[in-house]
């Protein structure tokens, strides 16, 4: 058996609270080298466009190209993607594709107005942005999951034109995550990656159409290329590593929970885990049950350092201060692994994804469940939200004066603009009231 180490905590501790920070600390150490060298990539691409994107390609890739042109995949290319996955794996897709669709109609704003009692009408205007970036990770990973998620609300909203970069390191591509480019309507894919990729996004190339708005997952690279050029375009968010909290009465079979932790720990060793429950013999069968699975796992390695160094069972009195504390730790996902969610989830305020009852497990909700799986970390949650279709569309306000308000609003104009001490203001509004 797998000897398994985890921090346990008592919430009703005189030392907790100084214990939850530490657990909930995680500063990733920004490396001023990889910042440089982000800053030097973006500036070459800027500099010397399509012709960076080749050389980069090439040199950290290690993918010749001879033309910018020739990373560009065709939709001819992505549907015959489509057509070679075996058909279990085409069903899923579809089945997935259409509940995000599903789930993102619902999300869509709407143009609404309202007409005052002297005739004046004011608004709001809603329209989608015209272009998107999508970064995709290469390599190793293949997440079509995330092609979906990021995608299909994209196109829910209207946008027009959504250009998908992927790198293909020595030219491999992933047909899964082709198949689901196919599937979700995107315009354009190149075969581009890294920081290179979100530089040439963010401003053109003589191949790469510039976007407003760059979404989707990728390295420490990736990441730093999306904080520099946030400004010049939209982002989606600057995620952490992925994060589970699970609430549990106990009741709940052990083996599942322990799972569920897994589900999250093993995306990488920064992840987090954390189980809260009320019942002590519960959270000593879930830790039995983890030492019992985990030898089974593939990522056994990558879990264990994950739960041990950022993982942790926390102790508490009632549903009530388990709530309480969720809310502190404003998870990405919360497991609500009760006799009654409803109850406990009208007390939570702060969480990126809520998963009720005892037979809703987060992975759904990261494939098939229509919610988006792309959600607030780090405690963003607390003024943050899942990315879904709103991320890409805009608001415009709208405001038509009558006579009659013109008259009004200016004279209130004025005296707030001669306050200010903004002449022309006041006199732009002047000139809109009657004798």
């Amino acid at each position: 058996m797998t000897n398994l180490t985890l921090t346990e905590l008592d919430a009703n501790a005189s030392n907790f609270a100084s214990q939850l920070t530490q657990l909930l600390s995680f500063t990733e150490h920004e490396d001023l080298t990889i910042q440089q060298r982000v800053v030097d990539i973006i500036a070459s691409v800027r500099r010397d466009g399509d012709q960076a994107l080749i050389n980069y390609t090439q040199q950290l890739d290690h993918y010749t190209v001879n033309h910018a042109s020739e990373l560009e995949l065709t939709t001819d290319r992505l549907h015959a993607a489509w057509l070679t996955l075996p058909e279990a794996q085409r069903e899923a897709l579809n089945v997935a594709a259409q509940r995000i669709r599903a789930y993102a109609e619902h999300q869509k704003l709407h143009d609404w107005s309202y007409t005052e009692a002297d005739g004046t009408r004011l608004g709001q205007k809603i329209t989608a942005l015209e272009s998107v970036g999508l970064y995709v990770p290469g390599g190793k990973a293949a997440y079509p999951s995330s092609v979906l998620m990021n995608a299909i609300p994209a196109k829910v909203a209207g946008v027009k034109r959504l250009v998908m970069v992927v790198p293909t390191p020595h030219g491999e591509t992933n047909s899964l995550v082709l198949a689901a480019a196919h599937l979700a309507e995107v315009d354009q894919v190149f075969t581009i990656g890294g920081a290179q990729a979100i530089a040439a996004l963010a401003y053109g190339t003589e191949t790469i159409p510039a976007v407003a708005k760059i979404v989707g997952p990728g390295n420490i690279y990736v990441a730093t290329a999306k904080k520099l050029v946030f400004g010049k375009v939209g982002i989606d968010m600057l995620a952490g590593p992925s994060e589970i909290l699970i609430i549990c009465d106990g009741k709940t079979n052990p083996d599942w929970i322990a799972m569920d932790l897994f589900s999250q720990a093993e995306h990488d060793e920064h992840a987090q885990a954390i189980l809260i429950s009320q019942d002590k013999s519960f959270l000593a069968a879930v830790k039995q049950s983890m030492t019992k699975l985990l030898p089974s796992m593939e990522r056994a390695d990558i879990i264990k350092t994950s739960l041990q160094q950022r993982g942790a069972f926390i102790l508490v009195e009632d549903l009530a201060q388990a709530a309480t504390l969720a809310n502190r730790i404003a998870p990405e996902h919360l497991e609500l692994s009760v006799a009654d969610p409803d109850t406990l989830c009208a007390q939570i305020h702060h969480a990126g994804a809520i998963f009720l009852g005892r037979h809703t497990a987060e992975a759904v909700g990261d494939y098939c469940a229509g919610p988006n799986h792309v959600l607030p970390t780090s405690t963003t949650s607390r003024f943050s939200s899942p990315l879904g279709v709103y991320d890409f569309q805009k608001r415009s306000s709208i405001i038509h004066c009558s006579e009659e308000g013109a008259h009004q609003l200016g004279k209130v104009a004025s005296i707030l603009a001669r306050g200010e001490q903004l002449t022309a203001h006041a006199r732009s509004a002047e000139y809109r009231i009657h004798d």
